[in-house]
């Protein structure tokens, strides 16, 4: 048997930027915690992101440090002191022997959910996609808005919008998007200072142009395949270089309101 931490062992499915803001919100609140990610993950803010440890071997967010494991026997051996294991294991077939107290779900795969009720003894999803009630046992509302990280116990999130947040009066014209399926090869590193009508990369010989002049704050991977239409980047016109390594004020909303899930449900699940 598996000896867990007091709060309890929570595994997390994804670690991009939102699923980080949660991974670093559990930590902080003394739950042991294990992210589980498939192999070369895209992710746009690589710097807030702790599935960047996929390529880095170790990263550090905000105070904790994700690292690459090979093992279940390698993730139990590091957690703790603010060190999250990084398992590569896309379908979650660990699960099992990780023993956790809870799952969350935070891919924001938007449709096509694959995770049930019966994974764990606490299932929580992020955004839409989930029921609560049905495969899982709350869900917690990502849409921008008054109800950003409010947590259902009955019903769903809203329907995914594609409105990215606003940022001085522009929404869509800072997200770099594909303009076709390939490669991805960046001509700008995450920081720059970029002006409107700029080459910021390309996709097989395809140019990327931004739209906004201001900073690089996410970029993916260059060699990355992508499809058309995908977020591969966003400029921000604050140009400051501080917000490129601080989780978003949405990945905190969502992080917390995980939390109050988790421990909303310890006292209801768990405890009767």
């Amino acid at each position: 048997m598996i000896q867990h931490s007091v709060r309890g062992r929570v595994v997390v499915r994804g670690a991009g930027e939102m699923a980080s803001g949660v991974i670093r919100c559990l930590v902080m609140a003394g739950f042991e915690v294990i992210a589980i990610e498939k192999p070369a993950p895209t992710c746009v803010r690589r710097p807030v992101c702790f599935a960047e440890a996929f390529f880095e071997q170790r990263v550090t967010v905000e105070g904790v440090t994700a690292v690459l494991v090979n093992s279940t026997e390698e993730a139990t051996a590091i957690m703790g002191s603010r060190s999250v294991p990084l398992l590569i294991d896309p379908e979650a077939k660990q699960l099992p022997a990780l023993e956790p107290t809870a799952v969350v779900d935070g891919r924001m795969r938007k449709r096509d959910v694959d995770t049930d009720l019966d994974i764990a003894p606490i299932v929580i999803g992020l955004g839409p996609g989930f029921v609560a009630g049905e495969n899982c046992h709350a869900a917690v509302e990502t849409n921008r808005g008054r109800d950003l990280g409010r947590v259902i116990y009955a019903g769903r999130p809203e329907p995914y919008t594609g409105t990215p947040a606003s940022v001085n009066g522009f929404s869509h014209e800072r997200v770099l998007r594909s303009p076709a399926d390939g490669v991805f090869t960046t001509h700008c590193e995450i920081t720059d200072l970029v002006e409107s009508g700029q080459v910021i990369g390309e996709v097989d010989g395809i140019p990327v142009v931004g739209r906004i002049d201001g900073m690089v704050r996410g970029m993916i991977r260059t060699g990355m395949d992508v499809s058309f239409g995908q977020k591969i980047g966003d400029i921000d016109p604050r140009c400051r270089k501080d917000l490129c390594f601080k989780i978003s004020d949405k990945a905190h909303a969502i992080g917390n309101a995980a939390l109050q899930a988790l421990t909303e449900l310890r006292a209801t699940v768990l405890d009767h």
